[in-house]
Protein backbone atom coordinates (compact mmCIF):
# COMPACT_ATOMS: atom_id res chain seq x y z
CA UNK A 1 0.00 0.00 0.00
CA UNK A 2 2.76 2.44 0.90
CA UNK A 3 4.50 1.73 -2.42
CA UNK A 4 1.34 2.59 -4.39
CA UNK A 5 0.93 5.82 -2.44
CA UNK A 6 4.48 6.92 -3.27
CA UNK A 7 4.04 6.02 -6.96
CA UNK A 8 0.92 8.19 -7.12
CA UNK A 9 2.66 11.09 -5.36
CA UNK A 10 5.69 10.75 -7.68
CA UNK A 11 3.41 10.89 -10.74
CA UNK A 12 1.70 14.01 -9.34
CA UNK A 13 5.10 15.62 -8.70
CA UNK A 14 6.31 14.79 -12.23
CA UNK A 15 3.13 16.32 -13.67
CA UNK A 16 3.73 19.53 -11.72
CA UNK A 17 7.37 19.69 -12.81
CA UNK A 18 6.56 19.09 -16.48
CA UNK A 19 4.04 21.95 -16.53
CA UNK A 20 6.64 24.56 -15.58
CA UNK A 21 8.58 26.90 -17.83
CA UNK A 22 12.29 26.07 -17.55
CA UNK A 23 13.89 28.93 -19.44
CA UNK A 24 13.73 31.43 -22.26
CA UNK A 25 13.12 29.69 -25.55
CA UNK A 26 13.59 32.61 -27.90
CA UNK A 27 12.94 36.19 -28.87
CA UNK A 28 10.87 36.82 -31.99
CA UNK A 29 10.69 40.19 -33.73
CA UNK A 30 8.46 41.44 -36.51
CA UNK A 31 10.51 43.48 -38.99
CA UNK A 32 9.79 45.72 -41.93
CA UNK A 33 13.04 44.57 -43.56
CA UNK A 34 14.03 41.14 -42.23
CA UNK A 35 17.23 40.76 -44.26
CA UNK A 36 18.52 44.23 -43.35
CA UNK A 37 17.76 43.65 -39.65
CA UNK A 38 19.38 40.19 -39.67
CA UNK A 39 22.49 41.65 -41.33
CA UNK A 40 22.60 44.53 -38.82
CA UNK A 41 22.53 42.15 -35.83
CA UNK A 42 25.27 40.05 -37.40
CA UNK A 43 27.51 42.97 -38.36
CA UNK A 44 27.18 45.16 -35.29
CA UNK A 45 26.56 42.63 -32.51
CA UNK A 46 28.57 39.72 -33.91
CA UNK A 47 25.65 37.28 -33.83
CA UNK A 48 26.19 34.35 -36.20
CA UNK A 49 23.00 34.31 -38.27
CA UNK A 50 21.29 31.63 -40.28
CA UNK A 51 18.42 32.28 -42.69
CA UNK A 52 15.94 31.68 -39.83
CA UNK A 53 17.85 33.63 -37.11
CA UNK A 54 20.41 32.63 -34.46
CA UNK A 55 20.78 30.11 -31.66
CA UNK A 56 22.55 30.67 -28.35
CA UNK A 57 23.57 27.40 -26.71
CA UNK A 58 23.63 27.36 -22.93
CA UNK A 59 26.52 24.87 -22.82
CA UNK A 60 28.72 27.60 -24.31
CA UNK A 61 28.29 29.78 -21.21
CA UNK A 62 31.57 31.04 -19.82
CA UNK A 63 30.08 31.33 -16.33
CA UNK A 64 28.28 28.83 -14.17
CA UNK A 65 26.15 31.60 -12.64
CA UNK A 66 24.72 32.93 -15.92
CA UNK A 67 21.01 33.53 -16.03
CA UNK A 68 18.23 35.08 -18.11
CA UNK A 69 15.31 37.11 -16.83
CA UNK A 70 11.73 37.78 -17.80
CA UNK A 71 10.65 41.14 -16.42
CA UNK A 72 7.49 43.20 -16.77
CA UNK A 73 7.25 46.99 -16.89
CA UNK A 74 4.26 49.30 -16.71
CA UNK A 75 3.23 50.61 -20.12
CA UNK A 76 4.11 54.10 -18.86
CA UNK A 77 7.73 53.11 -18.11
CA UNK A 78 10.39 55.27 -19.72
CA UNK A 79 12.95 52.42 -19.52
CA UNK A 80 12.29 51.41 -23.15
CA UNK A 81 12.53 55.01 -24.46
CA UNK A 82 13.14 56.24 -27.05
CA UNK A 83 11.72 53.03 -28.55
CA UNK A 84 7.96 52.79 -28.95
CA UNK A 85 8.17 48.99 -29.06
CA UNK A 86 6.59 46.97 -26.27
CA UNK A 87 9.72 44.76 -26.19
CA UNK A 88 13.35 45.37 -25.29
CA UNK A 89 16.00 42.72 -25.87
CA UNK A 90 18.83 42.23 -23.38
CA UNK A 91 21.95 40.53 -24.74
CA UNK A 92 24.70 39.22 -22.47
CA UNK A 93 28.16 40.23 -23.66
CA UNK A 94 31.66 39.17 -22.61
CA UNK A 95 33.35 42.58 -22.74
CA UNK A 96 30.98 45.54 -22.86
CA UNK A 97 33.71 48.17 -23.23
CA UNK A 98 35.23 46.39 -26.25
CA UNK A 99 31.82 46.03 -27.90
CA UNK A 100 31.02 49.70 -27.28
CA UNK A 101 34.29 50.70 -28.98
CA UNK A 102 33.35 48.58 -32.01
CA UNK A 103 29.82 50.01 -32.12
CA UNK A 104 31.20 53.55 -31.91
CA UNK A 105 33.58 52.89 -34.81
CA UNK A 106 30.64 51.50 -36.82
CA UNK A 107 28.56 54.63 -36.21
CA UNK A 108 26.04 53.01 -33.85
CA UNK A 109 25.07 55.64 -31.23
CA UNK A 110 24.47 54.80 -27.59
CA UNK A 111 21.17 55.64 -25.94
CA UNK A 112 22.19 57.41 -22.72
CA UNK A 113 25.35 56.64 -20.78
CA UNK A 114 26.61 53.17 -19.86
CA UNK A 115 25.99 52.27 -16.21
CA UNK A 116 27.30 49.78 -13.68
CA UNK A 117 25.49 48.39 -10.66
CA UNK A 118 25.40 45.23 -8.55
CA UNK A 119 24.05 43.25 -11.54
CA UNK A 120 26.78 44.29 -13.98
CA UNK A 121 27.59 46.80 -16.70
CA UNK A 122 24.84 48.04 -19.03
CA UNK A 123 24.58 50.07 -22.23
CA UNK A 124 21.75 50.65 -24.72
CA UNK A 125 21.44 50.98 -28.49
CA UNK A 126 18.60 50.87 -31.04
CA UNK A 127 18.27 48.37 -33.87
CA UNK A 128 17.21 49.51 -37.36
CA UNK A 129 13.58 48.55 -36.59
CA UNK A 130 13.39 50.90 -33.58
CA UNK A 131 13.78 48.25 -30.87
CA UNK A 132 15.88 49.21 -27.87
CA UNK A 133 18.66 46.74 -27.09
CA UNK A 134 20.21 46.44 -23.65
CA UNK A 135 23.78 45.13 -23.62
CA UNK A 136 24.75 43.50 -20.33
CA UNK A 137 28.08 42.30 -18.99
CA UNK A 138 27.44 40.27 -15.86
CA UNK A 139 30.08 40.95 -13.19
Amino acid sequence: MQSSYFCIKLKQLNTLIMKKVIGLGGVFLRCKDVEHTRTWYSKHLGIAMESWGAMFKSDEESRSDSYSVLSFFRSSSEYFAPSESAVMINFRVHDLNALLEDLKSEGIPLIGDPTEDEFGKFAWIMDPEGNKIELWQQL
